[in-house]
């Protein structure tokens, strides 16, 4: 019983992460990145690889 309610509560945990993806071009469509949670804490975003993010 144990085990499955840890299982279950990993799945949960996990989809509600993977709906938290997304995509950003920078503003000249020349470079982009993927994020996992949230675009301000991309790595990417952190060291400036792209550049300002388009609107």
């Amino acid at each position: 019983m144990k085990q499955s309610l840890k299982i279950a509560a990993l799945l949960t945990a996990l989809f509600g992460l993977t709906a938290c993806t997304g995509h950003v071009e920078n503003k000249n469509k020349t470079c982009s990145y993927d994020y996992l949670l949230h675009p301000a804490i991309s790595i990417s975003k952190i060291i400036g690889g792209c550049g300002p993010a388009a609107e």
